[in-house]
């Protein structure tokens, strides 16, 4: 019976167990809100040797005023900061600068040639095939076949070439489904790609609204419910694998599988699931994704992103001689076969799968820098990310619920689903009004650095490959502090207010965008 139960509820099961253990006296295990208990979980865990292969920067760091080294950094300074923004960017995979140092010093020496010679140290295959070389580490990531993978352009970029490929409006279905809330840069894509064939978003344009409006999140049924009410008028469905404001895991399988039934093309925006949580593309049968790799890839920041297209969309019919048969796409030469790509006749002749879509030969420096990563991921396996990342964030979840010293009635709310099969890392936790600025400040302060959502709501994302148990301690801790000096500080403003004597309310605008603006 216990191997039917899914891993996600073992996982709860056990964190109950023990915190039952401890306050039944029974067993060795410490109480899990602790401090102990996270060092513990960290000594014990299988996978602690990735974070070493992961640049931390210190709290020091983080104040820096100059790129190279800052006398004033020293002491406590150099304790690692607690860095839970994977989910905006990645950290730095030790291995980058090896790897970017190898192709600096391949271009110095040999120029041109670094295109076709294989040099014997080279941590990289020649430029010309290099986008093969990320594409078969990427194919991995996304459950996809080598073929149906490109590394390529940005995340937005592929979705305006896939969109073109697969957004055919007809005179019966010219309507695209996506989600109300989603990442402005999808919804400009949709608006254009309408614009594009004359269609206006008030007549072409479905938006799902959450089902749960308090929490903003989707149940399937409601997904399908919607899809149903249109899948007569409908060409595309586009929707996040994970919602980037609640954290949020859709039911990719069973949504695509439902969408296709109805005679609608499937298309998925990747960029909070790869890296994150195993997808299956191929075997879901989605028709089209796309995502970015600078998030829970760690590729760093802007750098190239990946396109999925299945292999039933991807192949080239040649038996008409001259007249070769494919899905229609806005080309570019790097897409087209290698046989022919430097024949200069101008007879475009696509190379089957994925690598099709390519336009311009890629950025050799970010394809490298998308190796690099990988080869992070190549020292173990999705699944076993998965499982260590279900752990954690239990755990953020069970230190959110149950830290004892946070002044009742709490002042925050979860908004990302308790379900840990509808979450990847990400909890989304949406704080009281007036608190979010003061409660930022400390954190940046203390040196912890996490992700904000204005009005109130701050991201936090313990990524896999590099978070330990102790970062989530720490940030439970720090945020306590932050909620009383957030508290403390509106209450006084309140009253200053009510007595006549003015002051600044904390939720008033804030004077200096940041990074947490960008993703």
């Amino acid at each position: 019976m216990w191997k039917s139960v899914p891993y996600w509820r073992k996982i709860c099961l056990a964190v109950d167990l023990m915190e039952y253990n401890h306050q039944s006296n029974l067993g060795s295990t410490p109480n899990i809100l602790t401090e102990e208990y996270a060092l513990q979980q960290d000594t014990n865990d299988p996978l602690k040797h990735l974070r070493h292969e992961f640049n931390i920067p210190s709290r020091g760091d983080l104040k820096r005023k100059r790129v190279k080294d800052d006398p004033d950094v020293s002491g406590e300074s150099r304790l690692p900061s607690t860095y839970l923004c994977g989910n905006s960017l990645g950290l730095q995979p030790k291995r980058t600068r090896e790897y970017i140092d190898s192709y600096l010093s391949t271009w110095s020496k040999l120029g041109v040639y670094g295109h076709f010679k294989p040099l014997e140290d080279q941590v990289t295959e020649p430029w010309v095939d290099i986008d093969d070389q990320a594409k078969e580490a990427m194919s991995k990531i996304v459950g996809a076949l080598p073929s149906e993978v490109a590394v390529m352009q940005t995340l937005t970029a592929n979705l305006h070439l896939l969109m073109a490929s697969f957004y055919r409006p007809t005179k019966n279905r010219w309507k695209i489904i996506i989600e109300g809330k989603a990442f402005p840069s999808d919804h400009y894509a949709v608006y254009s790609q309408l614009a594009h064939h004359n269609l206006s978003p008030t007549d072409a344009l479905v938006l799902i609204e959450p089902s749960n409006p308090e929490t903003h999140n989707f149940s399937t049924q409601h997904i399908l419910d919607t899809i149903s009410a249109h899948a007569e008028t409908t060409a595309l469905l586009l929707l996040p694998g994970i919602h980037y404001y609640t954290g949020q895991y859709l039911d990719i399988k069973t949504i695509t599988s439902f969408a296709q039934s109805k005679g609608i093309t499937v298309g998925w925006d990747l960029a909070h699931a790869a890296g994150n949580v195993p997808v299956q593309l191929h075997d879901w049968n989605v028709d089209f994704a796309a995502w970015c790799t600078y998030k829970y890839l760690n590729a760093g920041p802007g750098s190239i992103a990946g396109l999925f297209v299945h292999e039933r969309h991807g192949k080239v019919d040649t038996s008409e001689g001259e007249e070769s048969k494919y899905t229609p796409r806005l080309s570019g030469w790097w897409g087209s076969s290698k046989s022919t790509r430097f024949q200069m006749d101008n007879n475009f002749l696509p190379i089957p799968g994925a690598a099709g879509w390519q336009l311009s030969n890629p950025s050799v420096f970010d394809c490298t820098s998308v190796l690099a990563s990988l080869s992070v991921f190549n020292m173990t396996t999705m699944q076993a990310l998965r499982e260590r990342s279900l752990k954690l964030t239990a755990y953020l979840e069970h230190l959110l619920n149950n830290w004892n010293s946070v002044d009742q009635p709490r002042c925050y709310t979860i908004l990302t689903p308790s379900n840990p099969e509808e979450r990847g890392a990400q909890l989304s936790v949406q704080l009281e009004e007036g608190l979010l600025d003061t409660v930022m400040e400390v954190f940046e302060e203390e040196g912890v650095v996490l992700d904000e959502r204005k009005p109130d709501v701050i991201r936090v994302a313990p990524a896999p490959l590099y978070n330990s148990y102790a970062d989530i301690w720490r940030f439970m801790s720090v945020f306590d502090k932050a909620l009383k000096a957030a508290k403390e500080k509106k209450t006084t403003s309140s009253s200053a207010t009510a007595n006549g004597a003015g002051g600044t309310m904390v939720d008033g605008p804030s004077k200096k965008g940041g990074w947490s603006e960008l993703t």
